[in-house]
């Protein structure tokens, strides 16, 4: 009820009219397939066991989202070959020594930048290669649960 009375915090647990099972909360902008699609829907479940749905302010959109179970894996694989690019920059980079200034000014504004996750990110000095590697090691494992999930 508080996508329509935004002072009613009461959670409405919406039950199918069919079988009467609870149905998944796939947001406003999601548009269901018919019935008899039992592919749309086998994809449609995938989606919602890897946490993709199709909320969002209404403005933009959910974002993208895959349209066949085929395109998840793929999208997923991809995410999966990102995180491991970056795991392999943490492995090769050389920790920057405390002792010079050029090595401090190099760890904060360098190349590899872009490729510090931002919640492990220290507010002052470099970031540690272990802490990265640890990051991008659990991301990589996050992204794997979700593979072994799409059926």
């Amino acid at each position: 009820m508080w996508d329509i009375n935004k002072d009613d915090k009461r959670t409405v647990e919406a039950k199918c009219p069919q079988c009467g099972q609870f149905m998944a909360n796939m947001g406003l902008d999601f548009k269901s397939p018919k019935k008899d699609n039992l592919k749309q829907w086998t994809h449609i479940k995938n989606l919602y066991a890897v946490g993709i749905t199709f909320h969002s302010c209404g403005c933009t959109g959910p974002g993208y989202i895959p349209n066949s179970t085929e395109k998840l894996k793929e999208y997923f694989e991809d995410i999966k070959n990102t995180y491991f690019k970056n795991l392999e920059f943490w492995r090769q980079r050389i920790e920057p020594t405390n002792s010079s200034e050029e090595d401090r000014e190099k760890s904060k504004n360098g190349s590899f930048i872009c490729e510090i996750p931002y919640e492990i990110r220290p507010k002052k000095g470099a970031i540690s290669n272990e802490d990265a590697k640890k990051y991008w090691l659990e991301k990589i494992k996050q992204v794997e649960q979700k593979i072994e999930k799409i059926k």
